[in-house]
């Protein structure tokens, strides 16, 4: 009997430390831009879920040490629209990693930045944000204009499949 308690208990905790540890896989991909959204943990794999969903991919370059990145952070997370077209809309990714892709840094590799890929692969270049030289960067008071380029991004799609 007592063999079946310590059994027992050790499957319990077992099921509980695997529980844990996907939970902590999906937040470590979420990096803090939000844990409701479905992250992929690539570029590569970004590419892939965009054609195989058919939804534009919404890329953030964005660095840990960076405190325009983080206050840009700390907006995304707590914009519910944002993260609810995030979350339904776009497969998402955000990369602290540069990658060799130079279409994603058509005007250099700054962080933050923001693109929408389309799943023909095509970096939407249009949506952009308001600065001049870095068109691709959002600060946190650029909720509203972000939340109007996603939704651009998402019937820019359906228009072209």
């Amino acid at each position: 009997m007592l063999r079946l308690v310590v059994f027992a208990l050790f499957l319990g905790i077992c099921a509980s430390a695997g529980k844990q540890k996907k939970k902590e896989t999906l937040q470590s991909l979420s990096r803090g831009w939000g844990d409701s959204i479905r992250w992929v943990k690539s570029y590569e794999v970004g590419l892939s879920e965009m054609v195989k969903r058919k939804k534009p991919l919404m890329i953030i370059r964005h660095q840990d040490n960076c405190p325009h990145s983080q206050a840009l952070k700390k907006a995304f997370a707590a914009d519910k629209s944002i993260q609810k077209m995030a979350e339904k809309d776009f497969v998402m990714v955000n990369l602290l990693v540069e990658t060799t892709d130079e279409n994603i840094a058509p005007d250099g590799r700054y962080v933050p930045r923001i693109l929408f890929v389309d799943p023909s692969k095509t970096v939407r270049t249009e949506i952009v944000g308001k600065f001049p030289t870095h068109r691709y960067t959002y600060e946190p008071a650029d909720m509203i204009l972000l939340a109007k380029n996603m939704k651009k991004a998402k019937i820019m799609l359906k228009s072209e499949l």
